[in-house]
């Protein structure tokens, strides 16, 4: 259980649940790479290690949020490497690709900021092919004309949008045509 004092929102179990019934009909997640960002109380993480997942990288700007991560990952044997940094820095610099990234920003970002994640991530082209970016968020925040938008599901207050960022219309294929 996770210290009460940390500053998070974990995803219920009713959502969190029916977001793996998606991803399992999408991938094996014993053969996925997973980032996730704004990790929290790693209960994403967890979940992805709990079903076979070898490869997790949680990163979360909290000491105590990052703490937790590393000893109940440890306790529970789950390999997921954790960092502790601001997610956007992160973004701004890591090489890590992943079959699945998901974001959960605290629920009171800006319309701005929910799209920054996702440009950041296009730009970088951090999403391998054929893979996910899903972020996590409050009914009040609209992703859906963002030009990667692929569809969302609601569940309770947790709403989960789905971005595909497939790379066939790199810059270098455009040149070939």
């Amino acid at each position: 259980m996770a210290p009460k004092k940390l500053p998070v929102r974990p995803t219920t179990d009713m959502a969190k649940e029916a977001l793996f019934n998606i991803l399992n009909n999408l991938y094996y997640i014993d053969s996925v790479s997973v980032i996730d960002l704004f990790s929290g109380t790693g209960n994403i993480s967890f979940e992805f290690g709990s079903r076979g997942c070898t490869n997790i990288v949680a990163v979360d700007a909290h000491f105590g949020c990052v703490k937790f991560i590393k000893s109940t990952a440890t306790d529970l044997e789950l390999p997921i490497d954790v960092i502790k940094s601001d997610v956007y820095k992160f973004l701004g610099r890591t090489k890590l690709t992943a079959d699945i990234i998901f974001a959960d920003p605290p629920y009171d970002f800006t319309q701005e900021q929910f799209e920054n994640i996702v440009n950041l991530i296009v730009e970088k082209q951090l999403v391998k092919e054929d893979g996910l970016l899903i972020i996590e968020h409050s009914k009040q925040t609209k992703l859906e004309n963002h030009p990667h938008f692929s569809y969302s599901k609601k569940y309770g207050g947790n709403i989960f949008s789905f971005f595909e960022l497939n790379h066939t219309d790199s810059e270098e294929e455009k040149e070939e045509e």
